[in-house]
């Protein structure tokens, strides 16, 4: 009797972990994913190539994350496709006493991406953003392009785990 209530304990405890599973959890759309090529961004801005820093720190997020391999497009199960349609800043402080005049700027990155299938399929389209902020010096241009790999950091952060967590 006192056997058969441990194994009864024992299942009931152990009975919670039968779904899991080791390794990445990818979405079931993208199972058969599992190398992904990653070309170079386009730019639909007029900020100055940036679509190489872009691109490069989303493959760093993706080697990071470890859920996808980055290959060449002849061994890849899909082929991230991607555009940077926006780079924008606006006032986040002002000068005390002068509104006009700004000391801290917000800067936003978006890019609108599709993970492509080797049969040509789009597997998952979607949009993500990426955001910081920075103080204003005596060059605002050269504030902003210094401001530019933080907000491509956390933009390549949430399109990493869109793909690889589904969300």
């Amino acid at each position: 009797m006192k056997k058969a209530s441990q194994l009864l304990l024992l299942a009931f405890l152990f009975g919670g972990c039968a779904g899991y599973q080791l390794g990445p959890a990818t979405p079931a759309y993208l199972k058969h994913v599992h190398n992904i090529a990653v070309p170079t961004f386009g730019n639909n801005t007029l900020v100055p190539r940036i679509e190489v820093l872009v691109t490069n720190t989303v493959i760093k997020q993706f080697q990071q994350d470890g859920t996808f391999r980055i290959v060449n497009a002849d061994a890849a199960d899909a082929t991230l496709k991607a555009e940077i349609t926006g780079v924008g800043r606006s006032p986040a402080r002002s000068v005390r006493g002068n509104v006009l005049s700004t000391t801290e700027f917000n800067l936003v990155l978006t890019v609108k991406y599709t993970l492509i299938g080797r049969d040509g399929k789009a597997l998952a389209p979607g949009a993500v953003s990426g955001s910081t902020s920075f103080f204003v010096g005596t060059d605002i241009n050269t504030d902003e392009r210094q401001a530019l790999p933080l907000a491509a950091e956390e933009l390549a952060r949430h399109l990493v785990s869109q793909l690889s967590e589904g969300w």
